[in-house]
């Protein structure tokens, strides 16, 4: 088993489990990862879920000794699906999680080294929290590579773009605080308190309606490289498609009657 996967309530915790190597990702644990978020995306009584390591380390990034060679030429993978590209050796395939359709929220909690593919691996999640000793790093350009699962792109979307050339083009890490302050983490906590924050959050999100909250996270991945007048067009759009279901109902009569809403997911 390489990732550990639990559920508390409406919350999901996934645990990467392969501490003797720092969580670095080989291609089974990769896998089982996208099953497990799958599972998350089709199973209504989760409704959030939390990604974090086991050990000292969130990911350190790809398993890079099980991927040094590939059983065919790049050109023999390139118009695979990505489970049959991973084994032909595009692995990276399987790192870019957008193909999974996951619109419920996923909250990062950084606990230790969060390197390369960790760091792409995190960039994907919506809400990111880190431990006093969480380091972040994309070391590609060291080894002779890039940061293959857009990395860079969504680097330069989280953080001004001179902090995210210099993280890519020098391949140094930066520490828990410098990664607040550039805005790539909301939060630092010690780190015995991480899990419990970020499972704090999952349950104050899982306690608010589901299908909007979907709808929060879709037009944050769709609206941002539109203009102003078509983000409010899809805006407008998602908010007529809420206007009439049973939560957002219940969500005004509870307002009304002073009580917490009780939703259902329709």
């Amino acid at each position: 088993m390489n990732i550990r996967f639990e559920t508390i309530g409406p919350v999901a915790v996934l645990s990467i489990a392969r501490p003797e190597v720092l969580n670095a990702l080989s291609v089974e644990a990769l896998r089982e990862l996208r099953a497990h978020l799958a599972e998350v995306r089709d199973r209504d009584d989760l409704r959030v879920a939390v990604l974090t390591g086991e050990g000292k380390a969130f990911c350190a990034g790809a398993d890079l000794k099980g991927t040094q060679s590939s059983p065919a030429t790049y050109p023999e993978a390139l118009f695979r699906s990505p489970e049959r590209a991973a084994g032909l050796g595009l692995y990276v395939r399987l790192m870019d999680l957008a193909d999974l359709g996951l619109c419920k929220p996923v909250i990062a909690a950084v606990n230790g080294h969060c390197l390369g593919a960790g760091l792409e691996i995190a960039l994907q999640c919506d809400l990111r929290l880190a431990a006093s000793s969480a380091s972040f790093g994309l070391p590609e350009a060291r080894v002779g590579s890039i940061p293959a699962v857009s990395g860079l792109h969504r680097l330069l979307r989280a953080v001004p773009a001179a902090h995210a050339l210099q993280m890519a083009l020098t391949g140094e890490r930066i520490g828990a605080e410098e990664a607040r302050r550039i805005g790539l983490v909301t939060e630092v906590l010690e780190a015995e308190a991480l899990l419990e924050r970020a499972l704090a959050l999952a349950q104050l999100i899982a306690g608010n309606a589901p299908l909007a909250v979907q709808a929060i996270k879709r037009l944050s991945r769709q609206t941002p490289h539109l203009s102003d007048a078509d983000a409010q067009q899809l805006t407008e759009l998602t908010w007529g498609v809420l206007r009439d279901t049973a939560d957002r109902l219940e969500g005004r009569q509870a307002f009304a009657e002073k009580r917490p809403p009780v939703y259902t997911g329709r």
